[in-house]
């Protein structure tokens, strides 16, 4: 794998770790603010619990010597409610007042409700009462010596006022994250795009950023444009130039090549001959390297198996095509052409005969070139798109190709957004699959 596609996908794990690590911020805040906010309710309904039966208390003690002389007989009936049970007996149901702190607080509570209570003999104790819940319990004497007897049932239950603030907290605190994660995806959607233009612009690509959102990342896209308008000119200025060069070299080696006719010695006049053509072809080669660093071209409707035989048709039946019959697609049809010739010119160099494949892969098009050849150690799957890089170095001088072909292809292929795999067979040879290039709207 080449430097360029790992930056890529390193670019973007990168981004989708800021935003990953932003939204786990995010929700680790609301859920410490949502546990915060439980542990903040239950001391607090744990204090209104306590309050509510001391106040429950209060009303029935005050009330007691009243309704026992108004209706000495109905005092059980009239005062049992839900949640408080009263009943007269001769003797108190609680012998002597708990001396825990929430007994004190609880005796303290009805106090504060009822003042007048102060001087009244009441004893207050916590008992177990049905399915694991406490009840208060207690004992008052009354005016005509009976004992008013009373339990405040469920005094430890908390989740009648507790679910409700913690289905509160949970709303609140799912709207603010949700927000939150809206809010983010709307800051980073410029970042992600500003990811995605560096991405292709590292590829060769031309890819106007659109200078929106805040004023820095204006500031930042403004700049990417400054930047790639002044790198693709700064390449394009350099191709045009060398491909220059190289085209007026070619004036003085055809003079070359005229003066060899007038040496007399036969070998040196071979020799002459011979490396003015191995110059002229390694800078026609440069030229078309050279030629894809600026090449422009539009999308149009590709039909993909016609394109391909007007490739293969000059390599006399050395190169074939399995292809579907609907095989077309939207892309970039010169690009494209140029790419795969230096391609099939490979495999039938160096496997005597190239098969070519046209297959769908998710929304791509691929092309698939296999050689019967000897493949290629996969050590060398990246430095072969190096401009000039050989295999063997040592080989002649005088072994067709210079190192140009496959860089090519990868420059023309990347800068229009496809891309250039190499595997090697089972079966032995090497399998070259070309994605077809697709315009950036519809990737």
């Amino acid at each position: 794998m080449d430097a360029y596609p790992q930056q890529a996908f390193g670019a973007r794990l990168r981004s989708r770790r800021l935003a990953g690590y932003a939204a786990s911020l995010l929700l680790l805040i609301g859920a410490v603010q949502l546990v915060a906010s439980l542990i903040f309710y239950h001391a607090i309904d744990r204090q209104t619990l306590r309050e509510d039966h001391a106040r429950r208390v209060a009303e029935l003690l005050v009330v007691s010597d009243r309704v026992r002389t108004m209706a000495p007989d109905r005092v059980s009936q009239i005062m049992t409610s839900r949640h408080l049970e009263v009943r007269l007996a001769v003797t108190p149901s609680v012998l002597r007042s708990g001396s825990d702190e929430e007994i004190a607080d609880i005796a303290a509570h009805i106090l504060v409700w009822e003042p007048g209570l102060a001087g009244r003999h009441i004893l207050l104790a916590l008992e177990q009462g049905s399915e694991g819940s406490r009840d208060l319990v207690g004992s008052m004497p009354l005016a005509d010596g009976a004992w008013l007897n009373f339990r405040s049932r469920d005094i430890s239950t908390n989740w009648p006022i507790a679910l409700r603030a913690t289905a509160m907290s949970l709303l609140t605190t799912l709207f603010c994250v949700g927000a939150g994660l809206l809010g983010l995806r709307f800051l980073t959607t410029p970042l992600r795009t500003l990811s995605d233009a560096a991405n292709a612009i590292a590829q060769g690509q031309h890819v106007p950023v659109r200078e929106s959102g805040a004023a820095d990342l204006r500031s930042l896209a403004r700049s990417i444009n400054d930047m790639q308008a002044r790198i693709s000119g700064l390449v394009e200025d350099q191709a045009r130039s060398f491909e220059a060069i190289s085209h007026d070299l070619r004036t003085p080696l055809a003079r070359l090549k005229i003066a060899a006719d007038f040496v007399e010695d036969s070998d040196i006049a071979r020799l002459v001959g011979s490396s003015a053509d191995e110059m002229e072809a390694m800078l026609m080669s440069l030229q078309h390297y050279l030629h894809a660093q600026h090449l422009a071209a539009e999308p149009e409707l590709v039909d993909l198996a016609a394109a391909i035989r007007d490739v293969i048709a000059a390599f006399d039946g050395q190169a074939t095509l399995c292809a579907p019959i609907d095989a077309e697609t939207l892309s970039y049809r010169l690009p494209l052409l140029l790419a795969l010739r230096p391609l099939v010119e490979n495999a039938v160099q160096y496997g005597g005969h190239a098969q070519l494949s046209i297959e769908k892969a998710g929304e791509d098009w691929q092309i698939r070139i296999q050689d019967r050849g000897p493949g290629i150690a996969e050590d060398y799957f990246g430095p072969i798109l190096d401009p000039f890089f050989r295999i063997d170095e040592a080989r002649a001088r005088d072994t067709a190709g210079f190192g140009l072909g496959i860089p090519t292809a990868y420059s023309l292929l990347r800068r229009f957004g496809g891309a250039l795999t190499f595997a090697n067979a089972r079966e032995g040879g090497l399998i070259v699959t070309v994605t077809v290039p697709r315009p950036r709207s519809l990737q």
